[in-house]
């Protein structure tokens, strides 16, 4: 929704939160329910419930959990049946500066100012430990921000007695357990307060009238840098972005204009603005964010430009480039079709308000944010809360390397006459195994991106994924899969959980980025043998049919399942006896197994 996108006005959002509500509450949307407690240190009704508004704009249902005014430490330390009962799929601890226990004295020595500092420490260390082995879900905390005077003035950043010194201590060790520690988030408030500025953060009058610790201007800041993290944690973020080129990544046109006379370096302000998107982009891709380009070009002119000697990215940089003179919504769709993603799941950056507004409107679901200007296209990209990352692997790293070898693999498919044959020519190998705890960041990311080859679309987050792997109840599987251009990382899961001599299959996906290379056989191959072993003698598999998924409604029939029941949803339910109904079907891809 519009209104909810940056830049946004937030006191307009919080006059119009009940009309937000109720016109979002009527979206035709295949909600991610989820629920949440907020453990809060001051008054939060209304952080949750702008909250609220920006989890249901990126499709996630919340029900809410809150705890009594100031209760957060108790609520999370003490037995708590109804937050037990309520079961949370995330804690969100509201905490700021007014919540720590005692600040340093002038008086006092730093040998008891370190102390204090331990002992602070320590209660913060002992409730989240607490959460993590009570509830086992993902915590949400916030760090501290800064009070608004400083009695030492300039002196309180380095001072022992300072409480700027004291907060930025904290802050530190809160990340230095976040980084130790899966599930765990710091919400980054000091950062929310200087990108809202001092005055507007904190109101001491409504700290006085309504415990306030965030002023009610500030919190629909605090609360869609929340929901972005949520939205992350639960896979909603975007996965590539779709570039301009003209006046987007350069100043000028190149076919006007001349490669040469491209402005993006040092000499000009304006190119020197450039430049820095460029380096942003650049860093971008580090995290695995897919970089396309969408241009309305002569495709000689777009490489000269992308070719410029200051131009930070090549054409290497980018996994497509589409520049033509189609009109760009279908270059869109194509790029999409080609790295076997979802459209909405990307990103239009163009500099022309025609051109973001004709995507907008053909595409559903794509987000296309104002570029008002190139010394603003940083701030909004990066604030528009698209790529928040919650954790970095190895193959985000490498994403882009992985789609490039996909696109070798496409060159060479077509000079095969029989598909199978170009397939062994592939040299494909799969290692297939129980979860591991090296994977889990891993597995919760497949189960939260995966999409179209997903038959539940379930999603679960690290700690979700770590209570299975650790329950008698189910059998657990992920698939590896590399051959001559590369390893592709993990790719596949699959999660069954056991009723007797039966079989569920609540789990099953596979990214799209091995579709179509019968890495699905050899998996049902590896369950089957695994299923026996444990004295399963049925499984049964269930098709959940959503808007993206359409492409396995028939997955379970060509695995030789029968079909017990179909509704009138298409929600269907799929069965296989394993005394002789199952014929291992793989004959294409190496597998190892460790189970």
């Amino acid at each position: 929704m519009e209104i909810l996108e940056y830049p946004f006005d937030g006191c307009r959002i919080i006059a119009k939160k009940r009309q937000i509500k109720k016109e979002l509450m009527n979206c035709d949307v295949n909600w991610l329910k989820k629920r949440i407690a907020i453990l809060g240190g001051s008054t939060t009704d209304d952080v949750k419930q702008i909250l609220e508004l920006f989890l249901l704009d990126n499709g996630i249902m919340p029900e809410f959990y809150e705890s009594e005014y100031n209760q957060y430490y108790e609520e999370a330390m003490f037995p708590n049946d109804e937050l037990k009962k309520f079961a949370p799929d995330i804690i969100y601890l509201h905490t700021t500066h007014k919540n720590i226990s005692v600040f340093p004295a002038l008086t006092d020595s730093a040998e008891k100012i370190e102390n204090m500092l331990g002992e602070e420490e320590a209660k913060f260390t002992a409730m989240w430990d607490h959460l993590a082995e009570e509830y086992k879900c993902p915590v949400i905390q916030n760090n501290f921000d800064y009070p608004s005077y400083r009695i030492l003035g300039n002196m309180e950043a380095y001072d022992v007695h300072g409480k700027i010194n004291y907060i930025n201590r904290l802050n530190s060790f809160f990340g230095k357990y976040a980084a130790g520690h899966d599930n765990f988030y710091i919400q980054d408030i000091q950062y929310l307060q200087s990108e809202c500025g001092m005055d507007i953060w904190y109101d001491p009058a409504e700290w006085y009238l309504y415990k306030y610790a965030v002023s009610l201007r500030a919190i629909p800041v605090l609360a869609y840098d929340l929901a972005n993290i949520v939205k992350a944690v639960y896979g909603k973020n975007k996965k590539a972005l779709v570039l301009d080129l003209d006046n987007t990544l350069w100043g000028g046109i190149v076919g006007d204009d001349g490669a040469e006379n491209l402005e993006m370096g040092p000499e000009s302000a304006a190119g020197e603005a450039f430049g820095a998107f460029q380096n942003y982009l650049k860093e971008l891709k580090g995290t695995g964010i897919i970089l396309n380009v969408d241009s309305k070009n002569e495709e000689e002119n777009a490489l000269a430009g992308l070719k410029h000697r200051d131009c930070v990215l090549s054409p290497d940089d980018f996994i497509s480039i589409k520049a033509n003179w189609e009109p760009k919504s279908k270059n869109f769709i194509d790029i999409a079709n080609e790295l076997n993603i979802m459209p909405d799941s990307m990103v239009f950056v163009d500099d022309n308000p025609a051109e973001r507004e004709i995507v907008k409107r053909q595409i559903a679901g794509v987000r296309a944010p104002d570029m008002l200007c190139p010394e603003k296209y940083i701030e909004m990209i990066d604030r528009g809360g698209f790529f928040e990352v919650t954790s970095l692997s190895e193959d985000d790293m490498h994403r882009n390397e992985m789609y490039k070898a996909n696109a070798r693999r496409e060159k060479i498919k077509a000079s095969f006459e029989n598909y199978d044959d170009y397939l062994r020519s592939l040299d494909m190998t799969a290692v297939i195994d129980h979860f591991e705890p090296v994977y889990f960041q891993r597995i919760a990311q497949l189960t939260n991106k995966s999409n179209q080859f997903n038959l539940t679309t379930k999603r679960y987050s690290s700690a979700d994924i770590e209570k299975i792997t650790d329950s008698h109840d189910y059998i657990t599987m992920y698939g590896k899969l590399q051959d001559k251009f590369g390893d592709n990382g993990v790719v596949s899961l699959v999660v069954g959980k056991r009723e007797n001599d039966t079989l569920h299959i609540i789990l099953w996906l596979m990214s799209c980025r091995v579709l179509k290379r019968k890495m699905e056989f050899a998996m049902m191959d590896s369950l089957v043998k695994k299923a026996r072993a444990a004295g399963v003698r049925k499984i049964v598999g269930y098709y959940l049919p959503t808007a993206k998924n359409k492409m396995v409604r028939e997955f379970y029939r060509q695995q030789g399942f029968s079909m017990e029941s179909c509704d009138d949803t298409g929600k269907s339910v799929w069965s296989c006896r394993l005394d002789g109904q199952y014929r291992a079907k793989n004959d294409v891809i190496n597998v190892k197994e460790a189970i």
